[in-house]
C-alpha cells in the first residue's frame, strides 16, 4: 500500500503535467495563427520566387524555363545598375543624416529641461503615423514649381528661383528626395533615443560638468558612446528600409525624369506591374539579387563600430 507521501508526490506529479500540457497548447493555439500566416504571405511567395526568377513568365502566357537567364541579363542591364547606384547613394546618406540629427534632437530635449518636450515629441512623432502617400503629397506641394513653399521661402530671401521644380529636374531630384525620408523617420528615432538616454546615470554627466565638458564634449563622449548597441540597430534597419522601400519615388518621381530616381526595389515593382513590361520571372531575379544585398548589408552593420557595450 502506498503512503501518503507518495501519493502526495503522484498527485502533483500529475498535476504538473497537467500543467504543461495546458501551457503547450495554450501557447500552440496562440501561435499557429500567425505562424500560418508567415507561411502563406511571407515564407511560401519567397520560395515561390526562387522559382520564378528561373522562368520567362509575364504571367498570363504559359511560364518557359530559362534557368539562369534572366540572372545574367540582370547582371548586364545598366539600368539596374543605375538604380543601385541610387540606393547606394541613399544609403550613405539617409541613416547617417536621420541618426545624426535624431541624437541631437534627442539629447537637446533631454539635457535641456524645455518645458514643452512632450509636445515636441508628439511633434516629431507625427510622420510616423502619417501613410507615405500622404508624406508624399505633402512635400510633392513643398516642391511645386509655381506655388511651392520652398520656392517661396528662397525668394523671401532673395532667391528668385522663378518657376523651378525640384523633381522634375535631373540634377537635384534625387537630393530632393532626401528631406523626406529623413523626416519620415526622424521622429521615431528621437523616441527611441531619449528613452535611452534617460537610462544614463545622471552622475556621467555631473562629472564631466565639474571637469569642465560643454554639451558636445558630452554628446560624443558620454551619450553616443553608451547608446552604440542602439544607434547600431537603428542604422540597421535605416539601410534595410533605403533597399526596400520606393514608395515616395514611386508617388514623387515614379523613377524619374530619365530614371534619376529610379531605386533597385522601384525598378523591381516596374518589371512585375508596370505599364509596358510584365517580366515576373525577370523582378524575380532581381529580388534574390535584392535579398542578397539585404543580406550583405546587414553582415556590413554588424561589423560597424565595437560589439563591446560599455558599462557604467
Amino acid at each position: 500500500m502506498a503512503s501518503p507521501e507518495t501519493t502526495s508526490r503522484a498527485h502533483k506529479g500529475s498535476l504538473m503535467k497537467k500543467s504543461d500540457m495546458q501551457k503547450r497548447l495554450f501557447v500552440l493555439f496562440a501561435v499557429w495563427p500567425c505562424f500560418i500566416g508567415y507561411l502563406l504571405f511571407n515564407l511560401y511567395p519567397n520560395i515561390v520566387s526562387v522559382y520564378y526568377s528561373l522562368l520567362e513568365w509575364n504571367g498570363i502566357s504559359e511560364a518557359k524555363f530559362v534557368g539562369l537567364f534572366n540572372f545574367v541579363s540582370m547582371f548586364k542591364d545598366e539600368y539596374m545598375w543605375r538604380a543601385l547606384y541610387h540606393n547606394l547613394i541613399l544609403i550613405v546618406t539617409i541613416p547617417v543624416l536621420t541618426v545624426y540629427i535624431s541624437l541631437i534632437l534627442a539629447y537637446l530635449l533631454i539635457n535641456k529641461g524645455y518645458f514643452e518636450v512632450k509636445i515636441y515629441r508628439i511633434l516629431f512623432f507625427i510622420p510616423n503615423i502619417l501613410a507615405a502617400i500622404v508624406i508624399a503629397l505633402l512635400w510633392s506641394f513643398i516642391y511645386d514649381g509655381s506655388y511651392g513653399m520652398l520656392n517661396g521661402i528662397l525668394k523671401v530671401i532673395g532667391i528668385d528661383m522663378k518657376e523651378y521644380y525640384w523633381l522634375g529636374d535631373e540634377r537635384t531630384a534625387l537630393w530632393a528626395l532626401l528631406p523626406p525620408l529623413i523626416w519620415s523617420g526622424v521622429g521615431l528615432y528621437v523616441v527611441i533615443f531619449m528613452n535611452a538616454m534617460k537610462s544614463i546615470p545622471p552622475s556621467l554627466y555631473e562629472a564631466a560638468v565639474l571637469e569642465g565638458a560643454n554639451h558636445t564634449t558630452r554628446l560624443f563622449k558620454i551619450t553616443i558612446p553608451l547608446l552604440t548597441p542602439i544607434i547600431r540597430v537603428g542604422i540597421l534597419f535605416l539601410s534595410l528600409g533605403v533597399f526596400k522601400g520606393f514608395e515616395f519615388m514611386l508617388i514623387l518621381t515614379n523613377g524619374g525624369p530619365s530614371g534619376s530616381t529610379e531605386v533597385i526595389g522601384l525598378y523591381m515593382f516596374s518589371m512585375a506591374f508596370g505599364s509596358t513590361s510584365h517580366n515576373y520571372g525577370y523582378a524575380s531575379a532581381i529580388g534574390m539579387f535584392l535579398f542578397v544585398i539585404l543580406i550583405v548589408v546587414k553582415l556590413v552593420t554588424d561589423r560597424i563600430g565595437s560589439k563591446d557595450s560599455l558599462e557604467y
